[in-house]
């Protein structure tokens, strides 16, 4: 099956989006209280990471229709950088030249898989 467009789009945008969702939740595990149920439950921060996660496997869904999981799926991977780049910016997180290698590695490694295709 062809890989189309749209499909690696959406998949791009799914990665884009869902990079929100693990930064909710590492803003939500500040307020968490593990003796407190309420603090679980009723905490905006995790019930946000947690729809962003269902929000983007839903559009997942459909794009997989779209291509070959063996192109798609690494894409996500992406995901990893927005990641970073997100945490820098939200979590006030430090980078350091080992961390921005890593990312290097994961967008060549996404490339080298794109080009393969």
């Amino acid at each position: 099956m062809e890989t189309q467009l749209w499909a690696i789009i959406l998949v791009l945008i799914t990665g884009i989006i869902g990079a929100f969702g693990p930064i909710y939740l590492k803003k939500g595990t500040n307020i968490i209280k593990f003796n407190e149920f309420s603090t679980i439950y009723q905490n905006k921060f995790l019930i946000i990471g947690v729809l962003i996660y269902g929000l983007c496997t839903v559009l997942f869904i459909p794009a997989l229709k779209g291509g070959d999981l063996s192109i798609l799926y690494p894409l996500v991977g992406l995901e990893y950088v927005w990641i970073c780049i997100y945490s820098i910016y939200m979590l006030n997180e430090k980078m350091n030249f080992w961390k921005w290698m890593g990312i290097a590695s994961i967008v060549l490694g996404v490339t080298f898989i794109g080009l393969g295709a």
